[in-house]
């Protein structure tokens, strides 16, 4: 199943950093601060509404109480 902001975000991390992406399911990994694309970020979060973030945390919240 694809995820349009996941994808969204990967082709664009090309246009804003030179670094290879190193990301995990629920973090973006960085040696050093200065490595962090701000303008991306910013974009990225201006892409997700309140709604949808509290959705998407109470579904990992009840995929991890499954377990």
């Amino acid at each position: 199943m694809s995820n349009p902001l996941l994808d969204w975000f990967t082709e664009e991390w090309n246009k804003y950093s030179a670094k290879k992406l190193d990301m995990g399911k629920g973090c973006i990994r960085f040696k050093k601060p200065e490595d962090i694309p701000l303008k991306l970020i910013e974009e990225l979060a201006k892409k997700v509404t309140v709604e949808d973030y509290i959705a998407q945390y109470e579904k990992a919240l009840s995929t991890r109480n499954k377990n």
